[in-house]
């Protein structure tokens, strides 16, 4: 017996956690088996009343959950951009802590959304173009700035150039160019990989003048990418310096439809073990 998680990093923001169940609903019926909804960290603290009165639930707690219910596998499917600490880090020891209750149980973890070494998977780039598409004004060509949160890992970061790549070939003359940013880095010349951090980027010349939309590079909403979060307040202090800038921002990733058939095929590989990111065999 299986249990599948579909699981994000975790937000206090309720918006986040509903998100993150409704792309679980629609993954569970584009496959006909139950996937769950879970979070490694932060949701569990969010009031009840404000998730539809059923308590956010993190992945450890659920996952011994279904293990006392009999599961004997525990499938974790990131909804995650690329390979965070999180991920490979954090998740590992709290599924150690399952093991030792439930020396029986194996874990397997999916790839993220980009698989970096697997297929030219062009999904995810056609989402951010769709998105974009959408809120471009015919007979404009306006620049497009394509956004994440910024990590402190280079490979997570990698991910995010890549797509800025994709999207700026499936636009083309669309737009006037694209340019991938982050919404914030950590101090230290060793993690200018980051950069342009987007504050900067819209106060380049090229950026500070004329339309420029926003490619959210979020899945969902939070106190980052959520309404007045810290990328609305970013984008409305660039406006303020720059009467003659106007920023449109996309809708998140997370919320297009069409991440559910990726999410499909990468649990379908871990699945038929053809990839995945992580594997935790038994104890015993």
């Amino acid at each position: 017996m299986r249990a599948i998680f579909l699981v994000d990093n975790g937000s206090l923001r309720a918006q986040a956690t509903l998100n993150l169940r409704h792309v679980a609903a629609l993954l569970s019926e584009h496959i006909g088996e139950t996937v769950q909804a879970a979070s490694l960290l932060h949701s569990n603290k969010i009031p009840a009343e404000e998730v539809d009165g059923i308590p956010a639930t993190t992945l450890g707690p659920a996952a011994e959950r279904s293990a006392e219910q009999g599961a004997t596998q525990i499938i974790v499917l990131p909804f995650f951009f690329g390979p965070s600490k999180a991920l490979t880090g954090y998740l590992p020891e709290r599924m150690a802590t399952l093991q030792a209750r439930f020396p029986h149980v194996k874990v397997r973890v999916a790839q993220p959304l980009v698989d970096e070494l697997g297929n030219n998977d062009l999904r995810l780039a056609n989402l951010l173009a769709d998105n974009v598409r959408e809120k471009r004004q015919p007979g404009t060509t306006p620049r497009v700035a394509l956004v994440d949160h910024g990590s402190p890992i280079p490979e997570v970061t990698a991910v995010r150039n890549r797509l800025a790549g994709q999207l700026s070939v499936l636009l083309g003359d669309e737009v006037a160019c694209v340019s991938a940013s982050s919404m914030e880095r950590r101090e230290g010349d060793e993690y200018r990989f980051n950069e342009p951090l987007l504050e900067n980027l819209l106060a380049l010349p090229e950026f500070n003048a004329g339309p420029v939309i926003l490619a959210m590079l979020f899945l969902s909403p939070g106190r980052h990418a959520g309404e007045g979060g810290d990328i609305a307040e970013i984008c409305a202090a660039a406006e303020q310096h720059h009467p003659g800038l106007s920023v449109t921002t996309t809708k998140l990733v997370g919320e297009h439809p069409g991440i559910v058939d990726i999410l499909a095929t990468r649990l379908r590989q871990a699945l038929d073990d053809e990839r995945f990111l992580l594997d935790i065999p038994a104890v015993t």
